[in-house]
Parts: C-alpha cells; structure tokens; sequence
C-alpha cells in the first residue's frame, strides 16, 4: 500500500478519535495529555502526506517512462495483474487505485479520452491461443506512423524572406531613379541638374487564403493515440510547405493563388531568356556577366539557381569534349568555387515542386537564377497572423472521424527584378 494511503487513514482515525475526546465537557487529565499527543501526530503527519505525494508522483513519473518502453510481453504481465476489485470499488465509494492497476489506467488515460475508468479488454477475458485460419498464432503491434514524402522546401534556399504581417497590407518603396553626377564642362560652367528621386511601390496584401484540410477516421484515432497529434501536424506543415513553394515560384495570381516569381516574371520586371536550346556552361555564364553587368553581384558564388532534377540530370551526363568534364561540374565549379564533392553546393537547389515540369517536345523546362543584393531578398513572402486551425467534430460525427482545417494567408512580391534572371525553354535533348 501507497505510504500516503496509510497516511491518510491514519488521519482519518485520529479525527475520529479527537471528535470523542472534543465532544465531552470535562475531559480528564490523562484525556487531555491524549488529545495533545494526537494533535501533534496529526500536524506532523499533514507534513509526511505532502512528503509522500511528492515522492509517489515522482515514482509515477518514472514508471510511466518505463511502461512506455516495456514491449508487448512487459504490457501483458502488467495487465495480468490488473484488478476489476479495484475498479468496482473506485467507481463505488471512490477509492484511489494504485499498483499495477493504477499504472494500466493511467497508461490508457495517456493514449485516448474516457469518461470513466478505462478497462483493458484483456483484464475481461483471457484468450487461449486464438489462431486464423492457417492455424497459426498471427498478433498484430502498431508502431508510430511513418510520415509521407514531401519535397524539401527551397524557397528558404533560394534566399526568398518571410515577413510577419498581423494585419493589413505591407509595401516596399524601391527606389527607380535618383542622384545623377556628372563634371562641369568649364571654369564657369555647372555640374548636370538634379534629378527627381522616384520610387515604386512593391505591396503585399492580405488576398490570398491557403487551406489544408485532414479527415481523420476513428480508426487512425484509436490506433495511433498520442502520437496522431504529432504525425498531424508534421503532414498539415509539410503540405501545406509543397503549396507555399509551388506558389511562390508558379502561382498563377488567378483562382486564389498569388502571383509566382516564374509566372509573373513578366509583370515584376524580371528578366526572361528564352534558350530554346539544350542549356550549357556557357549559357549560364550569360546569365552572371548580365548579373554583373546590373551591378547585382560582384562574384558568381553569390548566386543561387533553381533547377528541374530533369535538368541536373542533363548536364550531369553532357560530357564537354575539350574539360571532359561535365557540363554540371563545370556549373557548380563555377557558382561555389570548387568541385562537386557529390552533394549539391548551397547555391544550387533542386527541386521537383517549385519549378513546373518539364513539357513540349522536345522536353523543356525553366531555371532560376537570384541572388540576394545590399541584404535585399530577390522576393518577399507575407503570411498573416498564425495558422488558423478549425476543428470539425461534427461532420464526420456518424462515422466517429474528425476534420481538421488549416487555414492561412499569403502573398508574394519581388522587389528589385535585376536580382532574378530566369532560363526559359531549356531543352532536355
């Protein structure tokens, strides 16, 4: 028995004992003496039940952490020692539960909701080699929930920012045209007039709303238990991750979606090449002397490009008759400095989400070049507030299943388009 259980009915005589002692008017001496020893047991013994409970829970605390890693065996011996007494009893005159029944009962809490008192069924009815119909004994043990595959996110990698917004719309003012200098031709003669200095505004707005919503069955409820909460929100953040990144290089700025860097390139002022051709070293050379040329970079390692895994396959096997070498070790030479080592350098991200795949015939694709100028991001992205997240009981309230909706704000803009270039048509044959 639990220390503070004895303590506490050790509590209970004394009270019983003092109401005797109490309730007579002229109590005797030794009645007296009797009733002093028992107040100050009582008080002393207020100060071992604190003592006790803090010493049970922290006993509690470590079995929980061992019961979480017993196995199917360990699991099974506890519950043969579960008692339906202790139960009836608790739910009777409410009687705490404690040894291996309280630690079942307190395991079952942890992994689902009950109004009462949880029971295993096995503490109901005890099976003697239930067999299917091969004839041979064939358990089945959940193990936690292996996540779907979802891409990486890029757009962190291609140094795009995300900006916080509680409310409202956010703009950037981008300067277009300022200071002029120049010489005066003469003794007499005046340097070149003042220019206006002009800006242009880059605004996000709060108009487009993302939603990711979840149907969780009540199979998945009762098998997974705790672990759900966590395998929910890694698959809601991931997906809703994949939409996020689609958008901000491929959204259409049409049906809800803001408009992407790639779509949009037009509209932004980013620079289009169309290459019609199978790409090469020299092509991206192109892109970092017009990168330079802007005044946008100084070093080609401070560029990022985005590409297709179609497209570094193509170039990883383009073999350059005069370096034999590849175009794409030639390309990563180029951006990072150094030789591929067979990991892909920092600046060169690729992806299968962010850039459309590719199409037409032959095969083209696109490739994005940025880089990030005077700690300006090539592209800004706005989310407003947090994840609004709806929980549904009631939809799926016949079947016992649970919806779940994600619910966020997002817009994209570009504030310099001289710190992207875009490859369009970039042939795969």
């Amino acid at each position: 028995m639990l220390d503070s259980v004895k303590i506490q009915r050790r509590q209970s005589e004394i009270r019983q004992s003092l109401a005797e002692l109490v309730g007579k008017d002229t109590p005797t001496d030794d009645e007296t003496r009797s009733m002093d020893g028992l107040d100050r047991e009582y008080r002393s013994n207020e100060t071992r039940y604190r003592a006790a409970l803090i010493a049970e829970d922290t006993e509690r605390r470590e079995a929980k952490g061992e019961l979480e890693e017993r196995g199917g065996k360990a699991w099974a011996e506890l519950v043969a020692g579960f008692e339906m007494r202790q139960v009836a009893l608790s739910l009777d005159e409410g009687r705490p539960l404690d040894g291996r029944t309280a630690e079942v009962v307190s395991e079952l809490r942890s992994a689902g909701g009950y109004r009462g008192i949880p029971v295993p069924l096995a503490a109901l009815e005890t099976r003697a080699g239930e067999t299917v119909a091969a004839g041979t004994p064939d358990p089945i043990q959940t193990r936690p929930i292996i996540d779907r595959l979802f891409p990486d996110s890029v757009a962190a990698k291609m140094g795009v920012q995300l900006v916080s917004i509680e409310a409202g719309a956010v703009e950037w003012p981008v300067a277009t045209s300022g200071a002029t200098a120049g010489w005066a031709d003469g003794e007499l003669a005046n340097v070149p007039g003042p220019s206006t200095f002009a800006t242009t505004d880059r605004a996000l707005k709060p108009n487009n709303h993302l939603g990711v919503q979840m149907r969780i069955s009540r199979k998945a409820l009762k098998q997974s238990g705790a672990a759900l909460e966590d395998a929910v929100r890694r698959d809601m953040n991931s997906a809703m991750g994949i939409a996020l990144d689609a958008a901000i290089f491929r959204g259409t700025g049409a049906n809800g979606q803001p408009l992407g860097i790639v779509t949009g390139a037009a509209a932004y002022g980013i620079a289009l090449t169309a290459l019609a051709a199978a790409p090469t070293y020299a092509n991206f050379l192109t892109e970092i002397v017009a990168f330079m040329t802007a005044n946008a970079i100084t070093a080609p390692g401070q560029i990022k490009a985005l590409i297709r895994p179609e497209v570094f396959g193509y170039l990883e096997g383009a073999l350059n008759a005069t370096t034999q070498t590849t175009e794409y070790f030639r390309l990563a030479f180029l951006l990072a400095g150094a030789a591929p080592s067979g990991t892909f350098p920092s600046n060169i991200v690729v992806t299968s989400n962010a850039l459309a795949a590719p199409s037409g015939s032959p095969a083209a694709s696109q490739v994005v070049l940025a880089t990030s100028t005077g700690s300006v991001p090539p592209a800004f992205v706005g989310i407003w507030g947090a994840v609004d997240l709806i929980r549904d009981p009631y939809s799926d309230a016949q079947s016992g299943g649970l919806r779940l909706t994600a619910l966020t704000t997002a817009d994209v803009t570009v504030a310099r388009p001289a710190q992207t270039r875009i490859l369009t048509g970039v042939r795969l044959a």
